[in-house]
């Protein structure tokens, strides 16, 4: 069964007040529901129940409690940092003009690839769940890593409408 939702749209237009060309963007983020800060500051509170406990354990005369919590924390903090580091990943596809600019950003590293909108193609068609490719003078990116399997065929119609000028 085929399922198309025109209700679903990812665009965000812009114009400079008459004096420019409009910009039209699309922002694709990750859905976090913890940001890094948040996050430190769960891990600071879990270091110290956990540390009370450990140190609690350890003054009856229990002594490896201590290392394994703090083996426990290590492992943690791993994790956290794991999470932290891709919170703000995120697409960013913006037409202005004559240009189309992708911006990916993955784990503080960003990438970016300008195409000529007349010579820019936007892959897949309609009903098929993979990534969306950009591609076009000898170049090729892939986006749509954060919307919803489905809802990329969506995403790519709005691209190509903003290509065509629609």
């Amino acid at each position: 069964m085929s399922h198309t939702n025109s209700a679903v749209r990812f665009t965000i237009a812009s114009s400079s007040g008459g004096q420019g060309p409009q910009v039209v963007q699309w922002l694709l983020k990750r859905n976090c529901s913890v940001t890094p800060v948040q996050l430190g500051w769960l891990y600071v509170s879990l270091c110290g129940v956990s540390l009370g406990i450990a140190a609690f354990f350890w003054s009856q005369g229990v002594p490896l409690v201590l290392p394994f919590a703090s083996l426990e924390l290590l492992l943690v903090v791993a994790a956290f940092w794991s999470y932290a580091r891709h919170a703000t990943d995120g697409e960013r596809i913006v037409l202005q003009g004559g240009q189309l600019v992708v911006e990916l950003e993955s784990a503080g590293r960003l990438e970016r690839a300008e195409f000529n909108r007349q010579w820019v193609r936007v892959e897949p068609k309609a009903g098929d769940g993979s990534l969306i490719e950009v591609s076009g003078q000898g170049q090729s990116v892939k986006v749509g890593r954060h919307v919803r399997p489905e809802l990329r065929p969506a995403l790519a119609r709005e691209i190509r409408q903003a290509l065509r000028g629609c």
